[in-house]
């Protein structure tokens, strides 16, 4: 058991310090750009996150269903319900359990982060549950072939926590932590899962398929409002595209 939770935390370690790295581009870009870079910004963190929830979080869905109970879409649609319906319950209450109402750059990037570390939930359970079973000695290239392909995935994802963040006028050191600390939930389930990995592995096509429709609601109704320009556009296709790239050649 004791080296199952090394090798989890070995996997799940190196995504997590790709998240890092990726909100640490912080540190290099200047506090005040122009109106046209933050809708490019804002369009490349909806292009990254459309992306990621069709290729990272519904494809291994509906693979990961089939054959089982449920039809092999029924898990996918049933879960990018849940996910949109837990954010706009969210969005609604947020501003009524703050002391003061959320502006709009604060709330988008309250509920760009939460969708964001709700996707690290599944990838992290997916990365730990692999070393796991790993541990043994056998399919440990495939699980680090998948740690280094979320991993990478994992940076631009950081990069599009803290980025904005620090346009909104946050220090450049909260902005990186924040962006820090939306890939913290990766180590966590992931070491969390090898405790019951038995039970986790039915009900993983529905947890990544919630974590789609919760990035899918940022992006409609806080991300693309946003980033409508034809800097955003770009911006847009731009990250869609990193994104894909490295989805489906480090898949």
């Amino acid at each position: 058991m004791m080296q199952s939770f090394r090798y989890a935390a070995l996997g799940t370690g190196f995504t997590f310090l790709m998240t890092t790295l990726g909100a640490a581009m912080v540190f290099f870009f200047a506090k005040e750009t122009g109106a046209a870079f933050q809708k490019a910004l804002i369009g490349f963190a909806a292009g990254v996150m459309t992306a990621a929830s069709v290729w990272s979080l519904l494809l291994p869905a509906i693979e990961q269903a089939e054959g089982g109970f449920f039809p092999a879409w029924l898990p996918a649609a049933a879960g990018i319900l849940l996910g949109m319906i837990f954010l706009g319950v969210l969005d609604d209450i947020c501003p009524k359990l703050s002391k003061r109402t959320l502006d709009g750059a604060s709330r988008q990037n309250a509920l760009l982060t939460m969708a964001i570390t709700l996707h690290n939930i599944p990838e992290g359970m997916a990365v730990g549950l692999a070393f796991a079973l790993a541990s043994g000695g056998e399919g440990l290239a495939a699980a680090s072939a998948l740690a280094l392909g979320i991993g990478i995935q994992n940076f631009p994802e950081g990069a599009a926590i803290s980025l904005p963040l620090r346009q909104m006028g946050h220090s450049r050191l909260r902005a990186f932590t924040v962006g820090m600390l939306s890939g913290i939930v990766e180590p966590l389930f992931g070491i969390a899962v090898v405790l019951a990995a038995a039970g986790v592995s039915a009900l993983m096509p529905w947890f990544l398929s919630f974590a789609a429709g919760a990035m899918l609601y940022v992006v409609v109704e806080e991300l693309v409002p946003q980033a409508h320009s034809r800097a955003g556009t770009c911006g847009f296709i731009g990250g869609f595209l990193v994104m894909m790239v490295l989805d489906v050649a480090l898949g």
